[in-house]
């Protein structure tokens, strides 16, 4: 049976942690309405994708509509 042969230190223990890191995620600003959006992706406050309408979105609520 694979058993430690010595309490692995935190120096150690914490390089090898050291990629699981959280990152922020990309947001960038739509060019139809300004609102923060995910890149690549369609907007959810208007619905617009690459400088078209892709989807109709109710502003109301703030959430597109399929």
């Amino acid at each position: 049976m694979a058993v430690p042969k010595r309490k692995v230190s935190p120096s150690r223990r914490g390089m090898r942690r050291s990629h699981e890191a959280l990152t922020a995620s990309a947001h960038i600003e739509c060019s139809n309405c300004g609102e923060a959006k995910r890149p690549h992706h369609i907007c959810s406050h208007c619905g617009h994708y690459n400088g078209r309408e892709v989807m109709a979105a109710d502003k109301a609520k703030g959430v597109v509509r399929v």
